[in-house]
């Protein structure tokens, strides 16, 4: 690799000749990276999605809520916006206050104790909720909802998305949910 350094005018160039300088070819090496990283993309498992699974039974009959003691009830209405619509007892005899999903644990554990303290045996201290999803509320929403009923230890609720009564239609529609 030696090389003469002559000028283009002829004579000879006093001092030192210029070594080139190194220079690494890196070709190869941008190759096989590719190679690796394709390699281990196609062969990589993903990560499996993660569901929340609800099972929920086909009704033969339209739900009574009579059954449902209106003493131990609490309805929650998602609507849009994060924000919910909640009350305890029957829709048609019901105080329906607006409030946002932030902050609806706070009401969850309350009515909790409130029905603690008002009932006498073991099963009828338990709260029962219904969740009311409607058309303008998201799955995120739902997801909260669910997730604040395993986080405040509620063991009843139930998920209807059918049936909606004309006074919580009203009332949705009313404040604009």
């Amino acid at each position: 690799m030696a090389s003469l350094n002559i000028p283009q005018n002829g004579k000879a160039v006093n001092g030192r000749t210029k070594k080139p300088l190194p220079s690494v070819d890196l070709t190869a090496m941008v190759d096989l990276a590719f190679l690796l990283i394709t390699f281990f993309m196609l062969t990589t498992s993903l990560a499996k999605m993660k569901a929340l699974e609800i099972a929920k039974p086909v009704p033969s009959k339209p739900i009574d809520y009579a059954d449902y003691p209106a003493s131990r009830t609490m309805t929650i209405l998602l609507g849009k916006n994060n924000q919910a619509v909640y009350y305890t007892g029957e829709a048609k005899n019901a105080a329906m206050q607006m409030i946002n999903l932030t902050s609806i644990k706070k009401v969850i554990l309350l009515n909790k104790l409130r029905v603690a303290k008002n009932h006498t045996t073991d099963r009828e201290k338990e709260m029962l909720v219904i969740i009311k999803p409607t058309n303008t509320s998201t799955y995120k929403n739902f997801v909260d909802i669910i997730d604040e009923m395993n986080i405040s230890n509620i063991k009843s609720y139930a998920i209807d998305d059918k049936y909606i009564a004309d006074q919580e239609k009203v009332f949705l529609k009313e404040k604009g949910i």
